[in-house]
Parts: C-alpha cells; sequence; structure tokens
C-alpha cells in the first residue's frame, strides 16, 4: 500500500491545521503573568534558609556528629551571613537597623 502525493499533501495539511489550533489554543497560565521574585524575595527565601541550617547544625551538633569546635565556626559562619542577609533586607525596606546587622554592615566593610 503505497500513499500517493494527494495522501501526503492531506497528510502534511491535517498536521499543520492541528499544529496551529494546538498553538492558539493554549490559554497562558496564571503563573505566566505573575510578578518575577523580586530581590526581597529571594533575601527571604535565603534567610529561611540559613535559619534551617542553624536549626539543623544545633541538632546534629547535640546528637554528636560535629565538635564543638567546628559547630562554633560553621555556627559563627551562618551568624554573619544570617545577619548580612537581614541588613540588605533592612536596606531594600527601608527598615532600621537592628544591632545585628550594624554588627553585619561593619564586618562587612573591614573584610
Amino acid at each position: 500500500m503505497t500513499m500517493s502525493n494527494v495522501d501526503i499533501a492531506v497528510a502534511c495539511a491535517l498536521l499543520a491545521a492541528a499544529t496551529i489550533i494546538f498553538i492558539f489554543s493554549v490559554r497562558p497560565d496564571a503563573s505566566d503573568s505573575a510578578p518575577h521574585r523580586t530581590r526581597l524575595d529571594q533575601l527571604m527565601e535565603r534567610r529561611d534558609a540559613i535559619y534551617e541550617n542553624l536549626r539543623d547544625l544545633r541538632f546534629e551538633f547535640r546528637a554528636g556528629k560535629f565538635s564543638e569546635a567546628d559547630y562554633e565556626e560553621t555556627k559563627q559562619s551562618l551568624d554573619v551571613e544570617a545577619a548580612r542577609v537581614l541588613a540588605e533586607m533592612d536596606q531594600l525596606t527601608g527598615s532600621a537597623p537592628t544591632p545585628a546587622t550594624r554588627q553585619a554592615a561593619t564586618e562587612r566593610r573591614h573584610s
């Protein structure tokens, strides 16, 4: 059974029509028009991740997975990072800086 040129042309036309109908019948999703994440959204997400890391660190230290020196070093690093994120959030929102965010800003200038 062979296909004639007419059969091939009809198949191509049907495929083209189906493609055009599909393209123009797709409705945009609500998330397509949602605004992109702002810098503040990114910072809030980072802050939450840091706080979660601090909770996990505390749990793992209590479980004996970290020495006290490693725990303190990692905790201090996360504390400084959290303070920097909070300081940047304060700058973006125009909030008065907290003592922790003032300290982070001072450390950032000296590093």
